[in-house]
């Protein structure tokens, strides 16, 4: 079994971000960068699944500069085998990145895929979905928990839906996808560390897949949000309610 995993360099959550004056992005010096949480999340399970069958090879995929081999060799470090590093400098959407990683699914072949739900950089949710569009194989998004088949052939999902959960049956190859509560990432130890020193990571140049990366989404200005504004005491209940009403415009 050959299970193919995303790790996208994002920034990490942590820090405080800032944006440009001329809104064309956001203030890179002294940001920190890490594995995507989402991705993480898949890694882990990526891991676990390998765990209990036994056999199973974890292929870590990252797309980006030089730089995303850091966030692949985190997957590494956490027990995956080997990863592919599409060397890639400029920005790209979700639509570019699943045409790259169909490009990679063709040579790979894995058996599923398992990416993060979305990344916390743009928030779009979308990659996944065109993945497997573009692939013509089932999909799982909003996994919780997922239960391979005895014969590994196909795999129960619960899924996060807005009314509750959602148990649905897909055969692979198919496109999973990781949510919040589908388990708690391990840290890498430091055997780990040191093991994913010597792990292959494939450097494939974009140019080399034959895929147009021109974006089909173009962010056009980053503004920060309007400060909130301090809170108020107030007198009385009377003055409460007219607040509401001809300021807050609640009631």
């Amino acid at each position: 079994m050959k299970i193919l995993v995303t790790s996208k360099r994002v920034t990490d959550p942590d820090m405080k971000i800032k944006v440009k004056a001329d809104g064309t992005g956001i203030v890179t010096d002294g940001m920190n960068y890490k594995v995507n949480p989402f991705d993480e999340i898949a890694i882990e399970e990526a891991l676990r699944i390998k765990e209990k069958g036994g056999g199973a090879e974890v292929v870590v995929v990252g797309i980006g500069g030089k730089d995303a081999a850091l966030e692949i060799r985190s997957g590494l470090a956490m027990g995956a085998d080997r990863g592919i590093h599409v060397l890639c400098e400029q920005a790209v959407d979700s639509s570019v990145v699943a045409q790259i990683l169909a490009k990679v699914y063709e040579t790979e072949k894995p058996d599923f895929v398992i990416m993060g739900k979305q990344a916390v950089d743009d928030d779009s949710n979308q990659a996944a979905q065109m993945l497997a569009g573009a692939l013509g194989v089932p999909q799982a998004c909003f996994a919780s928990k997922v239960e391979l088949a005895g014969d590994a052939k196909s795999a129960r999902v619960t899924r996060e839906v807005d009314g509750g959960l959602e148990t649905i049956e897909v055969t692979f190859p198919a496109v999973l996808t990781a949510d919040l509560r589908l388990n708690e990432p391990r840290y890498a130890s430091l055997p780990g560390i040191m093991k994913a020193k010597k792990k292959k990571i494939d450097e494939i140049p974009v140019a080399s897949l034959g895929v147009d990366t021109n974006p089909r989404v173009k962010f056009v200005k980053m503004t920060e949000p309007p400060t909130r504004k301090a809170g108020v005491k107030v007198a009385d209940v009377p003055t409460l309610v007219q607040k509401l009403k001809e300021e807050a415009k609640v009631i």
